[in-house]
Formats: structure tokens, sequence, C-alpha cells
């Protein structure tokens, strides 16, 4: 579970902003997202042959530039 500690003389904005951030960056709220619904293997595994071509083609495009 992540967490921040409130600074002294910090504002509960900018330690709520802190820990959104932290949050971000930890993949918390997109792994929720991920599983408020079942995905069948099959779509997963759609999904990953995807995310992997448009990896490679981006980094084709990088090493032609």
């Amino acid at each position: 579970m992540p967490g921040v500690k409130v600074r002294d003389d910090e504002s509960f904005e900018k330690a709520l902003r802190r820990f959104n951030k932290f949050c971000e960056k930890t993949g918390v709220l997109s792994d929720i997202k991920k599983h408020q619904h079942f995905e069948k293997p099959s779509d997963a595994r759609k999904r990953k042959m995807a995310a992997a071509r448009r990896k490679l083609r981006r980094l084709r495009r990088l090493e032609q530039d």
C-alpha cells in the first residue's frame, strides 16, 4: 500500500498531489482498472501481442532516424 508522510509546514493539497504522483508511478490505478473486469486469456494474449508489435514498430522507427 503506497503512502507518503506529510512534511513539516506542508499543506494537505501538496501532500495529496505527491501521493497521487506516487500512485501513478507505481501503477496502482492502472492495476485496479485492469482488474475491474474479467479478461479472457485469449484477449489478454491478443492485447499483449498488439502492445509488443507497437513497441517493436516504435523501436524500428527510432533506429531509422
